[in-house]
């Protein structure tokens, strides 16, 4: 979708330039680059969003950017994908560099929209419900990884667990894989995983590709990492394979994504064996990644509002189940819950900007945008906006559920067109109804069986915000009492 003025409104207002625009001033050939820390890149081009307002400008090297934080202006951008807007391709470059076979995340044009037809219809509710006794799985070993530390009042490194249980859920859901991390002390693939996206974030925001000259320890083992990762996919399609030519039944009614992309790349369609390997990587990482970020930020913000705690543990409890009888239906009817990862992905969303880059010449909000323009959209600007929510920096699950009428209906509404977690348009996130199963799943299992004791940060302040291709709190460990 193009946007385009009026006649008489663009006489009346002019275009602007994105050179027109405020911004940071920055250094001759470097910009604003040396204004930044890597870490905490979202917070800084956050901050500037506060100073210079909802369209600004700032520039990395010789690349100036057009940031975007209002969210009508994000939609725009977002609803004109693949046709306008792609992903950059500095991105793919350095993907392709590090041995990452694309996949539908980084795929663009054509390829991605024959990918997109087949995940999606992987991941749609249906296929997802059919999936459950996998996860369901997985949240039982997490359940007795928890109950020993408990046990033994052992502290909980939460975001690793959280991760061997990302990792173990999307590997049975998506590919039909028992991998295991949960109940596994050797080496395990989530180990390999976790070094891939912090250095392809930290490649494509380096000033210069000094990987390409000299090489050190951490990049010698980042290969090693790919390697291991690769091999470990080429074992998911070959036990795939296996499954299918010994079940003719499974041809026709395919139990995973993985298999229905075998089936269709088998069957002469559209998709190739490189773009089957380039699906399962891509699955693996977001997966990982996303959700056990999000994981881990909740349980962080339950901790630190025990009124919230008490309604969602009151709410789980109420359901009178031990956790291996949880089902589809039974996590869909907690509310609440939902609620609480809603304002989660609000106030920490694992995603807080992305960057894109305009195929052909067009206009947002009355700025011109070249074709090649580099496009920043800033996700949690209007979500924490006083223009949009009511002292927006609280923790308050309540605003996402329409139970006090028509107004709290319309906020709840109004709060789901601001706040975009999982995107927006054509590119929204295949897996978001998963990643919400799972979240529900987890947390679910967490209240019904124990009491949270602390959740602590390493210096006992506020949990630090770290960018690494994700945003992730720093360095939480985790308490627990067996519940009551």
């Amino acid at each position: 979708m193009q946007t385009e003025l009026a006649p008489e409104v663009q006489a009346a207002a002019p275009l602007r330039e994105i050179a027109d625009l405020p911004g940071p001033r920055g250094l001759p050939i470097v910009g604003n680059a040396f204004q930044i820390e890597r870490n905490r890149l979202h917070q800084n081009v956050e901050a500037w969003g506060r100073e210079f307002g909802p369209l600004f400008r700032f520039r990395l090297g010789r690349r100036t950017l057009l940031v975007l934080s209002d969210h009508e202006a994000l939609m725009v951008a977002l609803r004109d994908r693949p046709d306008g807007f792609r992903r950059t391709r500095h991105l793919e470059t350095i993907g392709l560099e590090m041995g990452l076979t694309p996949g539908v995340f980084a795929a663009n044009g054509e390829a991605w929209k024959r990918q997109r037809r087949m995940v999606m219809a992987g991941f749609d509710p249906t296929h997802v419900r059919a999936y459950f006794p996998s996860l369901l799985k997985v949240a039982q070993r997490l359940r007795e990884r928890w109950q020993r530390a408990a046990s033994a009042g052992q502290a909980i490194e939460l975001q690793p667990e959280l991760m061997r249980f990302t990792v173990d859920a999307i590997a049975g859901l998506a590919f039909g894989a028992d991998v295991n991390t949960l109940e596994s002390d050797e080496e395990v693939i989530q180990q390999h995983l976790d070094k891939i996206f912090p250095m392809l974030f930290k490649r494509v925001f380096s000033m210069l590709p000094w990987w390409r000259w000299f090489p050190r320890a951490a990049d010698r083992q980042l290969e090693r990492s790919v390697a291991a990762v690769n091999d470990a996919i080429a074992g998911f399609i070959a036990a795939a394979r296996t499954r299918l030519e010994a079940d003719p039944a499974r041809r026709a009614h395919p139990p995973n994504l993985l298999e229905a992309m075998i089936v269709a790349a088998q069957d002469g369609g559209d998709v190739s064996d490189r773009e089957v390997a380039g699906n399962v990587l891509t699955m693996l990482l977001a997966g990982e990644d996303t959700t056990a970020n999000t994981l881990a930020w909740m349980i962080y913000l339950l901790h630190r509002h025990p009124e919230a705690l008490r309604r969602a543990q009151h709410e789980v409890r109420a359901l009178a189940l031990d956790s291996s009888s949880f089902t589809p239906e039974a996590m869909a009817g907690l509310d609440y819950l939902e609620a609480c990862a809603h304002e989660t992905m609000r106030l920490k969303p694992v995603a807080p900007f992305q960057v894109l880059e305009a195929l052909r010449d067009t206009v947002i909000q009355g700025v011109r945008v070249p074709q090649g323009t580099a496009v920043w959209c800033l996700m949690r600007g209007d979500s924490v906006s006083e223009r949009h929510f009511p002292d927006p920096q609280a923790f308050r699950p309540q605003r996402w559920l329409a139970e006090a009428g028509p107004a709290q209906t319309a906020s709840a509404s109004a709060a789901k067109r601001v706040s975009m977690p999982f995107g927006a348009g054509p590119r929204v996130c295949p897996g978001r109804y998963l990643a919400l199963l799972e979240i529900k799943t987890a947390m679910a299992m967490l209240l019904t069986h124990f009491d949270i004791a602390a959740v602590d940060t390493p210096d006992g302040a506020e949990a630090a915000e770290q960018m690494a291709f994700t945003m992730m709190p720093v360095g939480l460990r985790m308490r627990l009492r067996p519940g009551a």
